[in-house]
């Protein structure tokens, strides 16, 4: 009878040192990165870049967007939306490129609604759409809610479901942290791609 025990106690401490060891190598692995609470986002799929506020005082990540409509896509719920180049004039990369008119259009799967409570105003349902974008270099995805945000600063905010499920710190102090950049068109090109 003591035998079976002893195995087991024996098991479990030959066991312990690659558990630990195991566990350390995971821990060296999720080193969190530490951006600035305003860094620069390309949207994977036209390749825009514009500037993102990181909110750890918002949950869910944010796009601005104009002309919000739902639409059924067989059994799916979708919504389009429109996201202007003219509201993204903070680069210094549009070499006089005629951008005004210049609109990117989207049609995506919507995820799930949010109700947002507004201070000051009353609450507002928005869209909430899954989105790929790249930030320091990294290609991510995460659930962006869908506004207008043109009386705002910067046309996105990534709020903390982002932060967290990518392991990222901010820096409240800075802006511009990250080391690498992440591959976009310049505002003169998305012109030239999107005005016929």
């Amino acid at each position: 009878m003591p035998s079976k025990p002893i195995t087991f106690i024996l098991a479990a401490l030959l066991l312990s040192p690659a558990i630990v060891m195991a566990k350390t190598q995971a821990d060296q692995n999720s080193v969190p990165e530490t951006l600035g609470f305003v860094e620069w986002v390309v949207l994977e799929e036209t390749g825009l870049r514009l500037k993102a506020r990181l909110d750890t005082g918002a949950k869910t990540s944010s796009l601005h967007a104009v002309n919000v409509e739902p639409f059924r896509k067989g059994e799916e719920e979708w919504v389009s939306f429109q996201l202007p180049l003219a509201d993204h004039k903070d680069q210094d990369d549009a070499n006089g490129a005629e951008v005004d008119e210049v609109i990117l259009e989207f049609n995506l799967p919507v995820e799930r609604t949010v109700k947002i409570k507004r201070k000051g105003a009353s609450s507002q349902n928005r869209y909430v759409v899954n989105m790929e974008f790249c930030i320091a270099g990294t290609s991510h995805t995460t659930e962006f809610s869908l506004t207008d945000r043109s009386k705002f600063s910067y046309p996105a905010l990534l709020g903390r479901r982002f932060m967290s499920d990518d392991n990222i710190l901010i820096d409240s102090s800075d802006s511009f942290l990250a080391e690498k950049e992440c591959e976009h068109k310049s505002l003169s090109e998305l012109a030239d791609k999107y005005v016929d």
